[in-house]
């Protein structure tokens, strides 16, 4: 079963338990991947539909950081309870530990050390860690690594 068809049963499951927080959710995730499929010239892939939630769980996670901001504890814990939802859909998220694992073997394999090999590491660390890792959490950590 297709990425995109899960989202569809999900949607629907959603609906019939009445649970129409999870179903807006999902409505807008199929939201963004509909707008993906009218845009784009392929057809859209499981790969593609991750890259689409990976962007969806981004945007939320900058929202979120305005709603603490603005100390909006009703919108804040929308936007949690969103992007775990959105999570579901996405491959097993890597911890800190496994990330800075996959620099270490990647700075060693490209032979960098320091910060001026940093568009090489993240070009290396980004194709490795995908839709599994957050793309500012993995740059704050190989700046981190490359300043030691």
């Amino acid at each position: 079963m297709s990425l995109k068809e899960i989202l569809q049963q999900d949607w629907k499951d959603a609906l019939k338990a009445k649970n129409k927080f999870k179903a807006n959710t999902i409505s807008m995730a199929k939201a963004a991947i509909l707008q993906a499929e009218k845009s784009g010239t392929s057809v859209i892939d499981d790969d593609d539909i991750v890259q689409i939630l990976s962007r969806e769980v981004k945007q939320r996670r900058e929202a979120l950081e305005e709603f603490e901001k603005a100390n909006r504890q009703d919108l804040v814990d929308k936007t949690k309870d969103e992007i775990e939802i959105l999570l579901e859909y996405l491959p097993k998220q890597l911890s800190k530990d496994e990330i800075m694992e996959i620099i270490r073997q990647v700075t060693v394999d490209e032979g960098a050390n320091s910060i001026k090999d940093m568009g090489r590491v993240m070009s290396a660390v980004v194709s490795k860690t995908k839709g599994r890792a957050d793309g500012k959490l993995v740059s704050q950590l190989v700046k981190e690594y490359l300043n030691k």
